[in-house]
């Protein structure tokens, strides 16, 4: 299974809305939206969790696309990036 990046989601995206829109191009295994703590709304982004072959369809098919008005970034998690810390 791959993790997937989705940013730039609008604040009114939810896990259905985003899981409707990634199984066109598969079976979405795992969704995790990441929103604020004190109103639950989207923060902008998340993670899906989708099989190899259906995650490179879903990222060339909805990268760049407009979504509710905004151009969503769909790439592969980057599992390298680390914040903040020492390694």
């Amino acid at each position: 299974m791959k993790r997937l990046y989705v940013g730039n989601l609008p604040s009114e995206a939810t896990e259905e809305s985003v899981t409707s829109l990634f199984s066109q191009y598969g079976t979405v295994r795992s969704i995790q939206l990441v929103s604020d703590i004190f109103s639950g709304k989207c923060r902008g982004f998340g993670f899906v969790g989708m099989e190899g072959h259906e995650a490179r369809a879903a990222i060339a098919a909805l990268d760049g696309n407009l979504y509710c008005g905004k151009p969503l970034k769909v790439k592969f998690e980057d599992v390298g990036a680390v914040r903040g810390g020492r390694r």
